[in-house]
């Protein structure tokens, strides 16, 4: 396999030789240059036309950069800051911008170097030959509705099939509604695949579940983000014994995993701290099981880009409840990860292109009977 072309933009010479030094030694991984700047890496990129660009958050204008190359020349970028934790909001921003991952800086003193370099490696691996997702504003017109009202019509083609229990208007009771439930799945390349998923989203689909592979912290300003941009949804970060209802979408925290529990017939989420599963908090795989166990048949599952496997078995115990399930094609995937691993073990019903998967949600949901 070909080595990944990867350039460094890092304001710092003592890090940059540390990654000609670190990144050199890896078969895998071809170094094209080191830039000290945004101006160096824009004539880089156009001579060297790397795969994967790993930029430092700290440096002077880098989200305007990231903006920028995301216009005209979009590909992986992945940001790194070795102040992680005070990061958090402009790290949310450059992912928001269109990188791909964002990371904590390899420490060139530090004891770990050899495992944080390998984390490093795996996520330029990861996003190797994948296109970034260039920035795109929501359509002209758009704008948030506020809470959907619970009997709206399932889109606006007149033409479509309407589900078995709607009235001759098209419109679902919500009693109907509430007893389903949308699951959706990711990681990285995740935010802006959701984002784009989201604001396709029509009115009248039942409560939406949705794990984002994110540090604690993040989850709470993309949901706030999703919500903005959603015209017909209520998205927010989901709080232990909420419960889920047409027209929500609740974002499992960063720092937490989320299931889905039953009660009177209505459905509420589980927040809690545990163990880490698949490497993650939250897991894919917990929301996905429960899903399974708890609503059934009457659920849809989704997963969309990410690395690594979470989510591919609990995609498939909802397949085998009864679910319909689906995943991102590997076309439109930052990382065909995910995905991948859940059409392998025959959990998806079928693949899906990203400028589809809000149609194909809703079609899915007219199924359900």
């Amino acid at each position: 396999m070909a080595a990944v072309k990867v350039l460094v933009v890092d304001g710092s010479a003592l890090v940059r030789n540390f990654f000609k030094k670190e990144l050199g030694l890896r078969a895998e991984i071809e170094l094209l240059g080191l830039a000290k700047g945004a101006v160096d890496a824009r004539d880089l990129i156009v001579e060297l036309k790397p795969e994967v660009v790993l930029l430092d958050l700290s440096l002077p204008k880098a989200l305007d950069f990231i903006a920028v190359l995301m216009e005209h020349w979009p590909l992986p970028i992945v940001v790194l800051s070795s102040k992680f934790a005070d990061e958090k909001e402009r790290g949310e921003k450059a992912l928001s911008l269109g990188a791909v991952q964002f990371l904590e800086k390899p420490k060139p003193t530090s004891k770990e170097s050899t495992l944080e370099i390998n984390t490093l490696v795996k996520a330029i691996l990861g996003v190797k030959g994948k296109k970034a997702l260039a920035r795109r504003s929501l359509p002209q017109g758009s704008q948030k509705s506020g809470k959907v009202a619970s009997t709206s019509g399932v889109g606006s083609n007149s033409n479509a099939t309407t589900s078995p229990n709607a009235n001759s208007e098209g419109l679902v009771p919500l009693h109907l509604q509430s007893d389903r439930l949308i699951a959706i799945g990711a990681s990285t390349g995740g935010t802006e695949a959701i984002k784009a998923v989201l604001v396709k989203i029509p009115s009248g689909l039942p409560g939406i579940v949705m794990v984002q592979h994110m540090p604690e912290g993040f989850t709470h300003s993309f949901a706030e983000r999703l919500n903005s941009l959603s015209p017909n949804l209520e998205v927010r970060e989901a709080v232990n014994g909420e419960e889920v209802y047409p027209g929500l979408c609740l974002l499992a925290p960063g720092d937490k995993h989320m299931e889905v529990e039953r009660n009177s017939g209505r459905y509420f989420v589980k927040v809690y701290k545990g163990d880490l599963v698949n490497r993650h908090m939250p897991s894919v795989d917990v929301l996905f099981d429960s899903v399974a166990k708890v609503v059934g048949k009457k659920s849809i599952g989704v997963i969309l880009t990410g690395m690594g496997a979470d989510g591919a078995k609990g995609l498939l115990n909802m397949r085998n409840s009864g679910a319909q399930t689906m995943n991102q094609d590997e076309e439109s995937c930052v990382v065909y990860g995910m995905p991948r691993e859940a059409h392998l073990i025959g959990a998806s019903e079928k693949e899906v292109p990203l400028d589809q998967v809000a149609s194909a949600i809703s079609n899915a949901f007219k199924k359900i009977k």
